[in-house]
Parts: C-alpha cells; structure tokens; sequence
C-alpha cells in the first residue's frame, strides 16, 4: 500500500485547494425574497393630522377696477390728461394732487411719444411721486420701433 504525503495545509490527495468558505449567494437570495414578501404585506401608513380650519362667514369684497388716467407726453413735451391739453406745471401738479387724495388713487399711465425729451418725462414723473401717487406705469404703444 502507498501512502501520500502532501507538505501544504488544505491541499485534497489529487493537490487541489479546498475550499472551506460557505457559499453565501442562496442565501442572499433567499434573504432578498424574504424581503420583498414582507414590504409588499405590511399596510401603508397613513399619517393623518386633523385639522380645524377656519371658517370664513364674510364674503371677499367684490374687486374693483381701478380708474385709469391716461397722461399722454407729446414730442414736443405737451401735456395731455385724459385727451385735455394741460396749459403749464401748475395746472398739472393740481390734477395730480386730485388724483393722490382719491381713495383707491387711480393708476396713471404715461404714454411718451417716442421722440419726447427725457427731461420732459422726468418732471412728470417727479411732480407725481412729489403729490404721493404710488400707482404710476410707462406705456409704450409702438410695435417694431
């Protein structure tokens, strides 16, 4: 009879290697269905807060369209409100100073002719911010130019 003698550790009498590590992959795989089963049987949870709201017994005040003034600046820097020609500052810082101490203040729409001074701009604009109106919008009406 012969005997083999093999001089390293873990080697098989054929001097293959052994493999003594489990083999983890059923497992894991049974571990993923084990899983997959239990997310998809639990409930949902719903989390529901009560909430009293309040309630609203008055109606919202119905909305009103605010008045518009048109002040229209010429090239030449004449001074239309509303269509009426305005003879000097004056006459303009009184319609303004109206227009202010109406409650709502009516929303002023400048509309500059496109070849107007700045300067002519500026001054209206100053004389309406000097008499406190807040609601003041440019206008420009040309399309292509």
């Amino acid at each position: 009879m012969g005997m083999s003698v093999t001089s390293g550790e873990g080697l098989s009498d054929d001097g293959m290697d052994v493999m003594l590590d489990i083999n983890t992959t059923p497992l894991i795989d049974v571990m993923l269905v084990l899983l997959i089963m239990f997310i998809i049987t639990i409930p949902p949870q719903t989390h529901a807060v009560k909430l009293d709201m309040p309630v609203n017994k008055n109606p919202p005040p119905p909305i009103t369209q605010p008045v518009v003034v048109e002040l229209d600046i010429d090239f030449d820097g004449t001074v239309m409100w509303n269509g009426n020609v305005v003879s000097n500052m004056g006459q303009l810082t009184s319609y303004l100073s109206n227009a202010a101490a109406q409650v709502p203040q009516p929303e002023i729409h400048i509309r500059p002719h496109k070849l107007v001074k700045y300067d002519y701009v500026a001054k209206v604009m100053a004389a309406a911010q000097r008499v406190g109106l807040q609601k003041m919008g440019l206008i420009n009406d040309s399309i292509g130019g």
